[in-house]
């Protein structure tokens, strides 16, 4: 007589019954579809996944981010400026000034937008 081994895994359901998955398992899922080769309906159907609820999924990974430009303005007292202090942010901007304190400022103010 064989003996079968399973495992019992439960998932998390929302109040109407559908399957929750986490943000890391859904980017896991289209990693794995990506690198498969097959087509979405075989992916989902493969995965147990609804086709539509994967259509949305890759659809959502395609777009591009969209981000709105904002501007902040910024007065500082007018000094003399020299190029002595230099802060360049993350997203590759950069601040320059002679005042620690000022460019510092304005480095915050821009970071917040």
């Amino acid at each position: 007589m064989a003996t079968i081994a399973t495992e019992l895994i439960e998932t998390k359901r929302d109040e109407r019954g559908r399957q929750i998955r986490s943000a890391e398992e859904r980017e896991s899922l289209l990693q794995a579809y990506r690198e498969s080769g097959l087509t979405q309906k075989a992916f989902a159907a493969r995965e147990g996944i609804k086709l539509w609820t994967f259509v949305s999924w890759v659809q959502a990974a395609n777009r591009l981010p969209r981000t709105v430009p904002t501007f902040a303005e910024v007065r500082i007292a007018s000094r003399a400026v020299s190029a002595a202090v230099e802060i360049v942010l993350p997203d590759g901007v950069v601040v320059r000034g002679g005042d620690m304190e000022s460019v510092i400022t304005v480095a915050n103010r821009l970071r917040r937008c």
